[in-house]
């Protein structure tokens, strides 16, 4: 009976204390491509991901009926760091779906010009409202629209403690006329929330006018956390301050047993070190907890158990090529930051193409042999089948005035003479080694890529090249080479392919330096570089997030520059949100059902080379 009665009080009461518009609410995610190419559009930082945040704690005044119902402690909010833009899960605080929406789309047109840290909160964002109104005068109604809206909700000024009125004033009149300098005056409890502005990327306190000094680096802990659909919000942090006197050996107490979840010892001392259950701990966990340990440790014994003995391992070739990276921090090219080693795949064995690929192979190789008997018409012979009429008549209104030279009045109907040489570089890292619809491994979909690949240009003749990569920190780059441009295309390539084994990380900008420049060695007039891979740029050294794509990007600049095609193949569903900066909007596609790669890839070959006579 007092459970039932709970139950009935506990919704009655929060009923009464709701007051958002359910009828009206807009979701991040109807939102969240169109949010992604305005924040863009408007100049906001491309290797940003535009991403939902989790509600956190508010300490502004609760009426009465909040605080008996225990509702709006927290409340989601829009902030930014670095690397992310975080809006709202969903707003719901108007009666209308599009003044919802118009308000989504006003955060990320602010986030497009707001710093990353505040100096001071208020007068940051009068500024870069201010900033935005002058410069885009077409979202000055929908400021207005929304600024009234917002003040409809805000409570009477009347109503409020004297210590709070001056505040409130102060918030209203720089939400009215975001031009003017308004001193804000400090009160025990943060305003109600501003919905028109940007907040800072931690916790609110109570008093976030002042200049709030960052005290926990947020890379030190978002590295325990991966992207990925069922944790699209980020987690509360907190810091703390480590007790020294603290003993490593302590008493169990059961009233205890609950407080670990509320802090995970977690070693972020060195840039290597991992935690196979960070992942783990930190989706259980609301409020993730950063300290500094103070204490030293006496000795630490240090293994690397990710590369195979040299017994184990493929052969490597000579002693390795120093690359240069690209530092995004200095802006600048780092010379010989990378050793890449050229290997062969070990115990490779002249194999002949597996039977389940035969039908496929016959099909695309009468495909593409059909290109070495493709005739076109050669404008400006000198003889030929038929006379070229724009050019005889260039040539007969230009003799009228001047002396004219006849430069080829004539068209010839002749084969085709492809010119095109292309370089097949392909991702082998440890991501590949996982199953697709628990049917067949990503390695094997790639293997099978190869050697169809493989089959199409022995066929119509065009010289290719197949390399792999994997890395383990800057310092050991793994170029596996499957077949050279000096070298036919046969059993004992197809026997390398056949033996490649998955392993390792995704550093991606110094594989494509060094198929860039062997690549620019070749004296074919058009040159391709194809990269197959199935996720983003990655490494154990810091080189995941932004590091690792903006040093891909330079990779792909450096080999345009070279007179390169580089263009992207890659299964990543979710490949929009990155590769569009590093490649360009027409330098890459998604292939979503990955055992079509097989086919799709000389299919796909066809297409960017067809013009290539």
């Amino acid at each position: 009976m007092e459970e039932w009665v709970g139950r009935i009080w506990h919704k009655f009461i929060v009923q009464k204390s709701h007051t958002e518009f359910d009828h009206a609410r807009i979701e991040f995610d109807e939102i969240k491509k169109s949010a992604g190419v305005v924040f863009r559009a408007l100049g906001g930082a491309p290797t940003k991901r535009v991403e939902a945040a989790v509600p956190r704690d508010y300490y502004a005044r609760r009426k009465l009926l909040d605080k008996i119902s225990g509702t709006k402690q927290q409340i989601s909010l829009a902030w930014q760091d670095e690397t992310s833009l975080r809006l709202p899960q969903s707003i719901a605080i108007f009666d209308t779906p599009q003044l919802n929406k118009e308000l989504y789309l006003w955060l990320v047109a602010l986030a497009a010009h707001s710093p990353n840290y505040f100096t001071h909160w208020a007068k940051d964002n009068q500024a870069v409202v201010t900033k935005i109104l002058a410069k885009f005068p077409a979202l000055r109604p929908r400021y207005r629209r929304l600024a009234t809206a917002v003040l409809k909700l805000r409570q009477p000024v009347d109503t409020l403690p004297k210590s709070l009125q001056p505040l409130e004033q102060a918030v209203i009149q720089a939400i009215i006329h975001p031009e003017s300098i308004i001193d804000f005056p400090v009160a025990n409890y943060a305003p109600q929330a501003i919905y028109l502005w940007l907040y800072p990327n931690e916790n609110i306190k109570a008093n976030p006018f002042k200049a709030a000094e960052v005290d926990c680096n947020e890379e030190q802990f978002s590295s325990l956390m991966t992207h990925q659909e069922s944790q699209q919000a980020r987690k509360k942090s907190e810091r703390i301050d480590e007790d020294d006197t603290k003993d490593s050996l302590m008493v169990f107490r059961l009233e205890n047993l609950f407080s670990w979840s509320e802090f995970s010892r977690v070693n972020r001392a060195e840039d290597d070190t991992e935690d196979d259950d960070a992942q783990r701990v930190a989706e259980d966990l609301d409020i993730i907890t950063v300290a500094k340990g103070s204490r030293q440790k006496t000795a630490k014994l240090k293994l690397d158990l990710d590369l195979p003995s040299a017994i184990e391992d493929d052969l490597p070739l000579g002693k390795g090529i120093t690359l240069p990276e690209w530092d995004y921090k200095s802006n600048q090219l780092i010379p010989e930051r990378c050793l890449l080693q050229p290997m062969l795949p070990k115990d490779s064995k002249p194999l002949a193409l597996p039977a389940s690929l035969t039908t496929a192979s016959k099909k695309i190789r009468q495909q593409f042999q059909q290109l070495q008997s493709i005739k076109n018409w050669q404008k400006a012979q000198s003889t030929g089948d038929e006379i070229d009429l724009t050019a005889w008549l260039d040539f007969h209104i230009d003799s009228k005035t001047s002396m004219a030279r006849d430069t080829g009045l004539y068209l010839r109907f002749q084969n085709c003479q492809r010119d095109i040489s292309t370089l097949l570089l392909s991702d082998l890292s440890m991501s590949t080694d996982a199953y697709i619809n628990n049917e067949y491994r990503v390695i094997d979909v790639i293997k099978d890529s190869m050697l169809l690949f493989s089959e199409a240009l022995a066929a119509v003749g065009d010289p290719f090249a197949v390399y792999g990569f994997s890395s383990v920190k800057r310092h050991h780059v793994r170029f596996t080479l499957l077949k050279n441009f000096a070298e036919s295309y046969n059993d004992h390539i197809r026997g390398r392919i056949l033996s490649l084994r998955p392993g390792f990380y995704t550093r991606m900008g110094a594989a494509i330096r060094q198929a860039s420049n062997i690549l620019a060695e070749q004296n074919q007039h058009r040159k391709l570089l194809l990269i197959l891979t199935d996720g983003k740029p990655n490494d154990i050294d810091n080189y995941d997030g932004r590091h690792g794509i903006e040093d891909t990007r330079q990779a792909i600049i450096a080999a345009r520059r070279l007179g390169l095609v580089p263009f992207c193949i890659t299964i990543d569903q979710k490949a929009d949100q990155y590769l569009p900066y590093i490649f360009g909007s027409n330098g890459f596609t998604v292939i979503f059902d990955p055992s079509q790669l097989p086919t799709k890839l000389p299919q796909l070959y066809h297409q960017l080379t067809q013009s290539s006579c």
